[in-house]
């Protein structure tokens, strides 16, 4: 299986992987106190998006930015 292309900057890898550390530790430990039913979906929700960030940080690949057709300045090649 072929590796996706890094199209991720190497400071936007560390913020997504912070950031999504944050938000699943954040959600989780919400979710413990959660009362109600949307409360606990939108935790839910919080814990899988902070999830998306960290996986797609260590990565280096965004599916979103691949099908936009998005690449840093910095990670193209020679013009």
């Amino acid at each position: 299986m072929k590796r996706p292309t890094i199209n991720i900057t190497p400071p936007e890898r560390l913020a997504r992987i912070f950031l999504g550390l944050v938000g699943a530790v954040v959600g989780v430990v919400l979710l413990a106190a959660a009362a109600g039913t949307l409360a606990i979906v939108l935790e839910v929700l919080l814990v899988l998006a902070g999830l998306d960030l960290v996986i797609t940080g260590a990565l280096g690949h965004c599916p979103l930015y691949k099908r936009l057709g998005h690449v840093p300045s910095s990670l193209r090649g020679p013009a």
